[in-house]
């Protein structure tokens, strides 16, 4: 039983959290013998799926390489392993290759691995390394020296992400998260010294704020920023000064949000201080306090600026007007500002590997629904672009082939609401199958990207959908402040909204509509679903956030606090009444819901397993319908699923199996092959 503001809810699945208890295991493993019965049918589809995936990727294949301190550095894959190998040459991509980090090597007798980060020191002699072997994102770090290839003494456990080199080579600055996995020390540790002596040099005692620290692009500072979901200050120390304490830039302010980069002699800093979609300021390194700062691009209607890049002469702005992410160069000494042309009229653009702070050359990343990504330099002075990578696609994928288009629905406010589409320019639209994506959640943009195993689908006749919902930041500020907290409803009406505006324009039918969402994505996908179960004949939920009001009344809970600007925190009865009146788990009723799939992580430390085991308990034992409900939990992963390439297209191709199957469709492509 449990018990707030005179309220009662009865949770019989609440055992579940019991991580420890044998029972809870047993159960979990249970559900995934069942789950793996449930799919034995479409055995030979997966397996079809997966060798679909396999034959698109190159599999042996190496990044566009970047040129910096006299080394070409770049990663490469091979055939048959599933994690990429850190490498560099120097001078010229002729000189013999040098590895820096193999991560297959690394990940040998771990059946999980990641890597947080990789940092290179500042005279490329050591490369600091996190790693991650279970999922829960707590990091070994460790450094390696590139001149003998073998890892130092030196280890310290307990790591998140975040890290900055000093410029001295040996002197580095690391984060640790608290018991509730909330980053909030900054340390500093000394090459050669042992990791009990690393010094504390920043604590955030504020359990809304979590800490980061990186450095300047110039590469003279470091940063050290505390953060809400609304609101931020920072702190900074020149590189080649680092044992000083940092020096805060600006107090913070509630609601008020500022990151700073560092140009020759001043900082640059985005903010959102009187301009609700950002402007950029700059401060004289000499004092840098708010009542020294000065605007370098004032706010413009209809633009939000979401990110900077800078290099010595130019400022690349990371905007976004007419929902799109789009990139904009300023020149430093002029400041005339000039948008960087792209080929399609739908996109996604965004700066890549530039970490030369003196040149005049940006590398940015760019792809849409039918482009594969591809690197791009640009000159910022002639604007001349150069192609210098492109995703490979294996099989002979012409981009020709398939459609691009953006339909607009009404939500039941009024508010617009845009659905990127991709699908076979061959299709004759007549209720086809139609898979739905939604996020919705913290202004992160579902932008159109690129993606070969969706080929997968679009090749059987599907249409890819996806729904730019309020709580993204597709449409600037105001689309994520209408989509959190006590307008969170706004989310879920807007997704019905697209789901219901592409039956009504013919592209499918609720027969043949199924709609995926991850994480946040995953409380939208049930939400919609208690709402409207009848839209939709199959769901995929993954590692999904359905346990809302439990799990933000606990505040011992990893994220929960710092998440209080997000959803609301339950202990006030208004934020309390509301969050119960969408939280999935708590409005599961007696319905039909649809085939639905839905997957957690057993070290999940964002979203905890027992969400979506208990959903799916409830659901089952709730709802009225016949159709299969499942779960599968990655026993030696966490939130982000299996950490191999490999495996990781295999879940891909489990989910478009379940997919397929469960619209009724009997799995064949576009020549009939099953």
């Amino acid at each position: 039983m449990l018990e707030a503001h005179g309220d009662r809810r009865v949770d019989a699945y609440y055992w579940l959290r019991e991580k420890q208890n044998p029972e809870v295991i047993g159960y979990l493993e249970a559900e995934n013998a069942y789950t793996d019965g449930v799919m034995a049918g479409v055995a030979d589809l997966q397996e079809k799926l997966y060798h679909e995936i396999i034959g698109r990727v190159q599999e042996t294949d190496t990044s566009a390489p970047t040129l910096y301190k006299g080394w070409w550095t770049y990663t490469r894959t091979v055939e048959g392993l599933d994690y990429e190998i850190y490498c560099r040459r120097r001078g010229s991509m002729d000189a013999p290759e040098e590895v820096i980090l193999d991560a297959n090597e690394l990940a040998r007798g771990h059946d999980y691995f990641e890597l947080g980060y990789v940092e290179r020191s500042p005279d490329e002699n050591l490369v600091a390394y996190a790693a991650d072997v279970n999922g829960a994102e707590l990091h070994e770090l460790r450094f390696r020296d590139l001149t003998t290839g073998r890892d130092l003494d030196d280890v310290v456990h307990g790591v998140y992400y975040g890290a900055a080199w000093a410029a001295d080579s040996g002197t580095f600055f690391y984060v640790r998260p608290d018991a509730a996995m909330r980053p909030y020390q900054v340390w500093r540790h000394r090459l050669g010294t042992a990791a009990a002596d690393d010094v504390l040099v920043l604590q955030e005692d504020d359990e809304h704020f979590e800490l980061n620290v990186e450095p300047s692009k110039s590469e003279r500072y470091i940063f050290i920023t505390s953060s809400s979901q609304v609101t931020s200050e920072c702190r900074f120390l020149r590189s080649d000064e680092s044992g000083r304490e940092p020096e805060l830039m600006e107090p913070r302010r509630e609601g008020i949000e500022y990151s700073v980069d560092h140009q020759e002699d001043r900082f640059l800093i985005l903010t959102n201080d009187g301009a609700i979609n950002f402007r950029l300021m700059a401060a004289p390194v000499s004092g840098a306090g708010r009542n020294s700062w000065t605007d370098v691009v004032a706010e413009r209607p209809g633009v939000r600026l979401n990110f900077t890049d800078v290099h010595k002469g130019h400022i690349v702005l990371g905007q976004r007007s007419d929902g799109l992410q789009r990139l904009e160069v300023m020149d430093s000494a002029t400041g005339k500002l000039h948008m960087v042309e792209q080929p399609d009229a739908a996109y996604t653009a965004f700066p890549g590997a530039s970490p030369d702070y003196d040149s005049r050359v940006m590398r940015f990343f760019y792809t849409s629904l039918t482009a594969p990504w591809s690197a791009v330099d640009y000159d910022m002075d002639t604007r001349e672009r150069t192609i210098v990578k492109e995703q490979p696609v294996r099989g002979g994928y012409n981009r020709d082939d398939y459609a691009t288009e953006r339909i607009w629905a009404t939500a039941s406010d009024g508010v617009r609401v845009p659905t990127s589409l991709v699908y076979r320019r061959d299709l004759h639209r007549n209720s086809s199958p139609l898979l739905l994506y939604g996020y919705g959640a913290y202004e992160h943009s579902n932008d159109p990207m690129f993606d070969p195993a969706r080929l997968s689908l679009l090749d059987r006749g599907f249409v890819f959908a996806v729904a730019h919902v309020r709580g993204g930041g597709e449409m600037g500020r105001e689309w994520y402040d209408n989509g959190k907290l006590l307008h969170k409803r706004n989310t879920f009406d807007d997704f019905i909204a697209c789901a219901e505006q592409l039956v009504a324009e013919g592209y499918t039918v609720p027969a043949r509509l199924a709609i995926r969402g991850r994480s946040a994505g995953g409380l939208l996908i049930g939400a919609v679903l208690n709402q409207r179960p009848d839209l939709f004949a199959c769901a995929v939920a993954q590692v999904p956030f359905v346990d809302a009001l439990t799990t933000m009344l606990d505040d011992k809970l990893p994220l929960t606090v710092n998440e209080y600007d997000e959803w609301g925190n339950p202990a006030q009865p208004e934020f309390y009444r509301y969050i119960k009146g969408y939280s999935p788990y708590d409005n599961v009723r007696p319905a039909d819901y649809p085939s639905l799939l839905v997957t957690g992580g057993l070290n999940d430390p964002r979203v905890s397993y027992w969400e979506p085991a208990k959903w799916v308990a409830r659901l089952r034992a709730t709802g009225r319908g016949e159709r299969p409900i499942i779960l599968k939990t990655q026993m030696g992963a966490g939130h982000m699923g299996p950490s191999g390439r490999y495996e990781s297209w295999r879940e891909e191709a489990f989910v478009m199996a379940f997919v397929i199957s469960q619209l009724g469709l009997d799995g064949r492509d576009g020549s009939g092959v099953l």
